[in-house]
């Protein structure tokens, strides 16, 4: 390599050449695969972003088409009249058609797919941290998973930790404080836990006394846990409601009892109780309102003053929201706190307005669900809802209509549970009943995430991954064998008499004696030093008896008494031998 130099305040210099030496070896020398082809330290390649292969196929074909719905007006075709074959009409359709693609593509990150598959049954929540950095999974195989996408590859989609909160209890929910620092775990028992960002336990909530009939007075829920979630500015406050018809708030520093206690009151179902499925903070610091909402089993909706109570009285109650006996499974707040929108497991979305929430301003009443964990949300502008069904499809609603303005096909037949749509990092997370997570992104409008993972570089395999280079016991050994890894077979070659030689040469390894060990006492020197220490392996009897002759001669504690002290008379075992034979000998004579 030559050129010229320019210097700063000096002009260029022609005269100087810049050339580079290298050591110049052939090609074809075997030399040349020693020698280094750059110095210094070598960035570690990434792999290429292979953005093409995640592409979403369309597969809308063979999914059923969704159903109209009285709320919706009837689909128009997009085809020309019949017996009309017009191939600019044609054209000028597959454009527009096109171009509303790319438009719902720029709207919606929703081109490109991650597909992970870490958990063996449905997973029913998911949850990512206010930096989206982390994702918390939880299933009904009893298990929390927690993912670092920047510690994750392609070929990699693992989780790096597992936990399980409650032994064979299947989990809820997991979730993310408002902070990122804890995670607020909801198995389906009676005690709610508090996990850090690492997957370790901080606090585990009392359970309350279940003999106690008025829910005021217990310090903790007595039924199972069926929801919960963070408080939106309170790191350290959360909500948890129960079958046992009670809402109670929690504070993390405080686990024995629960700071406030909400009895919810049914009026349509027996005793007065309802099972309490789902609730709800308003975020203040979006322009909300402060509001508390829950959602019951005989389907009504409860609003309360979020910040601080008081909670003795709702602020608003819709006794009959939903169906009786189905449930409401979800509701969500808008940014400025005055729409509410509710999920029914009656297959019902249905929109509120808290200042008048009294009647629904729409309702939709074609997404049908059979999981009490689908979820409603709102897209970080509130300008979309997210919801999902059963029958596998992502459904993207107008807050004002409650129309789709895009419905993805997700799993086909098989129910989308959980759907959240990250503000940083633009993406959607769903899950599903097969027990898959799936990232919906765009290359363009998404940042980190999904495009994180995909940008690492590739993972390196171990040695014993590679199926070739390794024995399968299950299909390479019988079932029946004895295995014994550290015995000596015999070898073709060598006879058995050699191979039992060879087998006696290996002895077990003799440790090194230490200088602890050289001092440490041995039995001998026990005997020696430590007195009265043979007295173990002695007989009582005996060593009473080999004091009697002196005891007797030379009373020291009954010399007053020596002339009344009566006689020691000492068995010997000749006597209770005698003794045993005349009882055994009575009992004979009984017996006939």
């Amino acid at each position: 390599m030559s050129g010229k130099l320019k210097r700063k305040g000096v002009g260029p210099v022609e005269d100087e050449d810049l050339v580079v030496e290298s050591p110049f070896v052939d090609p074809d020398d075997p030399m040349a695969a020693f020698l280094p082809k750059s110095f210094g330290k070598q960035a570690v390649a990434k792999s290429a972003i292979q953005h093409d292969k995640l592409k979403r196929a369309d597969i809308s074909s063979s999914a059923p088409p969704p159903p109209v719905t009285s709320t919706s007006p009837p689909r128009i075709d997009s085809a020309g009249p019949a017996g009309v074959d017009d191939s600019d009409q044609d054209s000028n359709d597959s454009d527009d058609d096109s171009d509303s693609d790319d438009d719902d593509e720029d709207e919606f990150p929703t081109s490109h797919e991650l597909v992970i598959k870490d958990h063996e049954k449905a997973v029913t929540s998911v949850s990512l941290d206010p930096s989206g950095m982390r994702m918390v999974t939880a299933s009904h195989d009893s298990n929390i998973k927690l993912y670092d996408f920047t510690g994750m590859a392609s070929n990699h989609l693992h989780s790096f930790k597992t936990v399980e909160p409650r032994d064979g209890h299947l989990v809820h929910k997991a979730e993310f404080s408002n902070n990122g620092e804890n995670i607020l775990v909801i198995p389906s028992c009676a005690q709610a836990k508090v996990f850090d960002r690492d997957g370790y336990e901080v606090v585990e909530f009392v359970k309350g006394d279940q003999y106690l009939r008025d829910m005021n007075n217990t310090k903790g829920h007595v039924s199972e846990i069926l929801s919960g979630t963070w408080h939106p500015t309170d790191k350290n406050l959360l909500v948890t409601c129960s079958s046992d018809s009670t809402i109670r708030i929690w504070d993390v520093n405080q686990k024995r009892q629960q700071k406030e206690v909400i009895v919810v009151k049914s009026r349509t179902s027996k005793g007065g109780r309802t099972r309490v499925m789902c609730v709800k903070w308003d975020d203040p610091t979006q322009g909300g309102k402060k509001l508390l909402a829950a959602g019951s089993q005989d389907g009504s909706l409860t609003l309360w003053g979020g910040d601080g109570g008081p909670f003795s009285r709702p602020m608003a109650t819709v006794e009959e929201a939903h169906e009786k006996e189905t449930g409401v499974c979800s509701v969500a707040f808008s940014k400025d706190g005055n729409l509410m929108v509710s999920r029914s497991m009656d297959g019902t979305v249905k929109s509120w307005d808290t200042r008048k929430f009294k009647k629904p301003i729409m309702i939709r009443n074609d997404l049908p669900t059979n999981s009490q964990n689908t979820t409603i949300s709102f897209s970080p502008d509130s300008s979309s809802v997210l919801t999902s069904d059963s029958t596998g499809s992502l459904h993207i609603l107008s807050p004002a209509t409650l129309r789709s303005d895009h419905t993805l096909p997700i799993t086909p037949s098989i129910p989308v549970i959980a759907t959240t749509w990250h503000p940083r990092l633009n993406q959607i997370f769903t899950t599903s009943n097969d027990a898959t997570v799936k990232i919906l992104y765009s290359p363009k409008t998404s940042t980190r995430g999904a495009i994180t993972v995909l940008s690492n570089a590739l993972k390196k395999r171990h040695f014993d991954d590679d199926p070739s280079l390794t024995t399968d016991i299950a299909t390479g050994m019988n079932a029946d064998a004895i295995y014994l890894p550290n015995a000596v077979l015999p070898s073709k070659t060598k006879s058995l008499a050699q191979a039992s030689q060879l087998a006696k040469s290996y002895k077990p390894f003799k440790p090194h004696t230490t200088p602890f060990g050289k001092s440490a006492p041995d039995e001998e020197h026990i005997k020696r030093n430590v007195a009265l220490s043979g007295m173990r392996d002695e007989d009582p009897r005996e060593a009473l008896l080999r004091y009697a002759d002196k005891a007797k001669n030379d009373p020291m504690f009954t010399g007053a008494w020596k002339e009344t002290q009566p006689v020691t008379i000492y068995s010997t075992e000749q006597d209770e031998e005698e003794e045993e034979e005349e009882v055994d000998r009575t009992k004979r004579l009984k017996r006939f």
